[in-house]
């Protein structure tokens, strides 16, 4: 498996496992599978509502002498209805406690959105968004730089190795880099080859800020979802297909190939046992200059995670 090094100086595997949407009863034995296939990045979440069960994974995987600790990179996110100062160090806990570990190797803000605090002891856990009545958001007045001074101090207490964000714009992260004492390993967003973010990519990589693609494969994670879309999705098209049996891979590995090609670390999800062992396997062939450029070609600036659609969160991030 191969890695980047982060600012912080750990190495991550550019192929992790995106837990969104696993649901907890099939978590435990996907996370098992995964580890005997060689997965070692974890792409985890308090909202993913899973973290206990994926935590029981990893407690057995350690006692059967699968992996040890060490051998992992598991990635959590701190919710937005705990930006709080004050409210961090429980969100924190909360996660090393459902996993069973003593650190993460890397803490995101899930979301630029502070909302109503929750606490961790109230039920249904996780809380999700609070949306009010009227449809829009129940917001709570926390700044970033707040919350991310909260996050500077987990680094400082052990609790978390690197820290990073989630679904940041070019505007935000400019911004948390006048005041950031520790500035940001990543920042994982939506990326394929209908929402490539040139010029995101180029402030990222200026300032040595990592970039990893969740939903690396588009519209399927939000079909189930409901979320409309009229177009052929980019691994159906013709000339996806055509680079794909050139190789002999699958559009799919196609598609995370590029990410890859492009400085990206990509985080997959899936439960099915072959799709696990396909994404792995993208280490063994690598695209034309010609070929990158024909995926790029491709960018629709279509985003499907789109919370400022007013029947999500109604809360625009992106214009």
């Amino acid at each position: 498996m191969e890695s980047i090094q982060l600012s912080s100086g750990q190495s991550m595997p550019l192929v992790g496992l995106g837990c969104w949407k696993i649901d907890g009863n099939a978590a435990k034995e996907t996370i098992r599978a995964a580890i005997k296939l060689g997965y070692r990045h974890f792409d985890c979440a308090a909202d993913y509502g899973n973290e206990a069960e994926i935590g029981e994974a990893f407690e057995e995987a350690f006692a059967a002498g699968d992996v040890t600790r060490q051998d992992l990179f598991i990635t959590s996110k701190l919710w937005n209805t705990h930006h709080a100062k004050e409210h961090v160090p429980e969100a924190i806990q909360k996660t090393l406690s459902d996993l069973r570990v003593d650190y993460v190797d890397l803490y995101l803000i899930h979301f630029p959105l502070a909302m109503k605090y929750v606490p961790v002891t109230e039920k249904p856990y996780p809380p999700g968004a609070q949306i009010g009545e009227d449809g829009n958001p129940l917001m709570a007045k926390v700044s970033i730089q707040e919350t991310w001074q909260a996050m500077e101090s987990l680094v400082d207490a052990g609790l978390v190795r690197s820290i990073g964000v989630a679904n940041f714009n070019c505007i935000l992260i400019t911004d948390m880099l006048t005041y950031a004492r520790i500035p940001p390993a990543v920042n994982q967003v939506e990326s394929h080859p209908y929402l490539v973010q040139p010029v995101l990519r180029r402030l990222l990589a200026r300032h040595n800020i990592h970039m990893t693609a969740y939903s690396p494969f588009g519209y399927p994670s939000y079909k189930v979802l409901g979320i409309p879309f009229a177009e052929k999705n980019f691994l159906e098209l013709d000339s996806v297909l055509e680079i794909a049996a050139r190789y002999g891979k699958t559009p799919a590995q196609v598609a995370l190939r590029w990410n890859i090609q492009k400085g990206c670390s990509v985080v997959p999800k899936t439960v099915t046992p072959s799709r696990l062992t396909e994404n792995l396997s993208v280490f063994d062939f690598t695209l034309t200059d010609a070929e990158i450029a024909v995926i790029d070609a491709l960018d629709k600036n279509v985003r499907f995670n789109n919370v400022g659609l007013p029947f999500v969160w109604n809360s625009p991030l992106y214009d």
